[in-house]
């Protein structure tokens, strides 16, 4: 049984977090911080965790902890990544991983001199609908794949998440927050790399963060791919990928909370049409994550993955300054 440490113990830990390690089988929550101790306590008293902290350190310090998951604020990533290694804990990180490709480079580098394990908690990776995408793809189902696009937008003008849009305390706005989500599903699906990005960006009043973003990115496999992201929009997903001989298609793709209909067509005909739920994705991915700690292999989506998006994320950072392409 891998006992996991939360450093962070926040809204998105309360929300999906803990329902995923209610319902895994190798791994359990035994450690918390929050920055009021009062409230960490009360968090702990709550969920029947046995140990609560002010700070990272003090729950990196914890014997027993074996592994951490990185919660916190953007900017909090490199820090608590460091000290976990530093106390060899094993490292499960919240995307985006980090504010730039030289922290997550840090990151990498020091979990391989500790010895401990590096993951990235790209949850969509876990969902069905997104392994179902990549399955029919890798078997040539759409022949090869030309154009594929994934959005998310949602309306986090009041989030509960108040540092999101703090350019000290964030990557970005919905490009780093919710866009990492949907280029690293395209990689995914696609089984391919990213070899240039050109983006834009939407700013107003409200947010010192971008309100809204889109992208275009060539694919080492020749696929050309967009991006469309808002936080000023009711909440949605969507995937598609059309090939040669087929598309593959889903409203709401990427949600955990309600059932996905995922359709591959062929001209005006539908080849298979199937229902699918996401709701296990969370434990699917803490479990994932124990299992490679128990059995010392790697996990599927460790810090190399991260540093790639970072380096992706950077590019479409640059390319909304410019207005030119950006390479890798």
């Amino acid at each position: 049984m891998v006992r996991f440490g939360i450093a962070g113990f926040g809204l998105h830990a309360v929300k999906r977090l803990m329902p995923g390690f209610a319902a895994a089988q190798n791994c359990t929550v035994t450690a918390l911080t929050r920055r009021n101790l009062e409230q960490a306590r009360q968090s702990a008293r709550e969920y029947g965790i046995a140990h609560a902290f002010t700070s990272t350190a003090e729950l990196c310090a914890c014997p027993n902890v074996d592994a951490v998951f990185i919660s916190t604020p953007d900017a909090h990533h490199l820090a608590d990544v460091l000290e976990a290694a530093r106390n060899r804990k094993h490292i499960l990180v919240e995307k985006p991983m980090a504010r730039n490709a030289a922290e997550a480079r840090q990151m990498v580098e020091a979990a391989q001199a500790a010895g401990v394990i590096l993951g990235v908690a790209h949850v969509m990776r876990f969902e069905v609908s997104v392994r179902w995408f990549r399955e029919r793809i890798a078997s040539g189902a759409i022949g090869r794949p030309v154009l594929a696009h994934a959005s998310f937008v949602a309306p986090l003008l009041n989030s509960a998440r108040t540092w999101i849009d703090d350019p000290a305390l964030a990557t970005g706005g919905p490009l780093a927050d919710i866009g990492v989500h949907c280029f690293d599903t395209l990689k995914y699906v696609l089984n391919d790399e990213v070899r240039s990005v050109v983006a834009q960006a939407r700013y107003d009043q409200h947010w010192s963060v971008e309100a809204s973003g889109t992208a275009l990115f060539e694919f080492a496999g020749a696929t050309l791919a967009t991006m469309s992201v808002s936080a000023r929009a009711p909440y949605q997903t969507l995937l598609k990928v059309i090939g040669e001989e087929g598309i593959l298609f889903a409203v709401n793709a990427l949600n955990v909370e309600h059932p996905v209909t995922l359709e591959h067509r062929k001209g005006f005909d539908v080849v298979e049409r199937r229902e699918v739920s996401n709701a296990h994705a969370y434990t699917a991915q803490v479990e994932s994550f124990a299992g490679a700690v128990e059995s010392r292999l790697p996990f599927e989506i460790p810090g190399e993955v991260g540093l790639s998006n970072q380096l992706i994320l950077d590019a479409i950072f640059r390319s909304v300054k410019s207005g030119k392409a950006e390479t890798l």
